[in-house]
């Protein structure tokens, strides 16, 4: 088995994906990144939606891209299906363009449905992508908690008040 790069090439990525056609919202570091925070990820978290048409063209995507589950401790190259992008949890992909997390729901009742009005529309190199917005992405990273969360919450928070205080 091929071994994937272990850093998400976000460009190629996120064109893959605008080009396929694929409905989704950019979250998690990726969002921050393309918001303007100074800081890194390694992996594109989007939230796509669920329809049956959207699920098959992520899928067909991820397929192309040679995707294999990320952890799978017995390395046996598990590939996504269709029931697992249609349902409500985090697939964590290893792809020949870097990690990609496509999660079905952010937490409880946050698809991308619910999470659509708290999107903004990013142009990037004539592609349109709908990015969550950094209030909610605060919350949301708040809410989980999680130590490594935490750690970028200043950054989150400065670059909104940044934003905030460039507005006129």
């Amino acid at each position: 088995m091929r071994r994937h790069p272990s850093a998400a090439d976000l460009p190629a990525l996120l064109a893959k994906l605008c080009d396929g056609g694929v409905e989704f919202i950019v979250v998690g570091g990726a969002a921050a990144v393309i918001h303007g925070a100074p800081m890194t990820t390694n992996d594109l978290d989007i939230v796509h939606r669920r329809t049956p048409e959207n699920v098959a063209r992520l899928l067909d995507l991820v397929l192309q891209l040679d995707a294999t589950m990320r952890y799978d401790a017995a390395n046996r190259g598990l590939r996504p299906t269709a029931e697992m992008l249609a349902g409500k949890g985090q697939i964590n992909l290893s792809t020949s363009l870097g990690p990609l997390d496509p999660l079905c729901e952010l937490g409880e009742g946050q698809g991308y449905e619910e999470l659509l009005p708290h999107a903004e529309s990013v142009v990037d190199e004539g592609r349109r992508l709908l990015v969550l917005d950094l209030p909610t992405l605060i919350a949301v990273k708040t809410k989980a908690g999680r130590a490594k969360d935490r750690i970028v919450l200043p950054i989150l928070i400065a670059t909104l008040e940044e934003r905030d205080k460039a507005k006129p």
